[in-house]
């Protein structure tokens, strides 16, 4: 298992000492979480990252993050901390999948406007910058059963290479419990998209979401606030799935992070829970 670090630097404001602190596993496919004093601005390699009012910010390490990372912290009197982030490499391993209906692994030309206009709704949703904190509240596992599929995975699907899977993949029987991981908003449900099925995407604050998929029952709605632990949905095999379970993932904007990294092993307890 990854170590969680953190790191810390003393700085000195009005005469009082505060931190500015960055929490997570600086690794490829990491949410990265962080307080520094309040007003200050934040870029993560130059770019600006949003913070709350209360000194709190996140941002994510891609799956095919560079070594090294700068962040960068502005204080309202200009001076200005630095930290050079150490970004550990990550080996992904080569899942094979057969038997998937071949029109989900090749869709018809006719398919790609329904695909591009799922896709929107789904990014739109990701790319929501509500103020809120929820991401602080910690993480848990939504659904227990067999791990069947992990974070950066190079996929071969029918016999031919597609994209790394961003999520992972718990097996479980169909109409096994789903809950949301976190607190938040439901910022997304669909009912049938072409290659997720019934879909859940939350919003946890400044970017951060998680997303649930190929469900057989969504039992929340858009715009309705969920508690860590609360009953959103369960598991199918609607969509592209070739067997009934739950894909889980997770996002920073538009970027596709590891939620394991979040909540650590499955217990070999809950594994066999059904």
């Amino acid at each position: 298992m990854i170590r969680v670090v953190f790191l810390a630097l003393a700085l000195l404001v009005g005469g009082q000492t505060a931190a500015l602190e960055l929490k997570g596993p600086f690794t490829q496919g990491a949410l990265i979480t962080g307080t520094t004093v309040p007003g200050s601005s934040v870029t993560l390699d130059g770019v600006p990252i949003l913070a709350l009012p209360n000194g709190s910010f996140v941002f994510g390490l891609s799956r095919n993050a560079d070594s090294k990372a700068l962040v960068t912290v502005r204080h309202k009197d200009g001076r200005i901390e630095q930290k050079r982030l150490k970004v550990r490499k990550r080996n992904y391993r080569i899942q094979r999948i057969d038997g998937l209906p071949k029109r989900k692994v090749t869709p018809k030309t006719r398919d790609y406007k329904r695909i591009a206009r799922e896709r929107k709704l789904l990014n739109d949703a990701r790319q929501r910058m509500t103020k809120i904190a929820d991401f602080q509240k910690g993480f848990m596992w939504p659904a227990h059963g067999r791990i069947s599929g992990v974070y950066g995975s190079q996929r071969i699907l029918n016999g031919k290479p597609r994209a790394p899977h961003l999520g992972v993949d718990v097996a479980a029987p169909t109409g096994s419990p789903v809950v949301a991981a976190s607190d938040g908003v439901v910022s997304l449900t669909h009912e049938a998209m072409f290659f997720t099925g019934k879909t859940i995407q939350i919003d946890h604050g400044i970017g951060v979401g998680t997303i649930y998929i190929h469900l057989s029952e969504v039992l929340v709605k858009k715009g309705q606030r969920v508690r860590k632990g609360q009953l959103i949905g369960r598991i199918g095999k609607t969509g592209r799935a070739t067997g009934p379970h739950l894909h889980w993932g997770l996002t920073w904007k538009n970027m596709r992070l590891d939620p394991a990294l979040l909540v650590g092993p499955m217990p070999d307890a809950l594994k066999k829970q059904r």
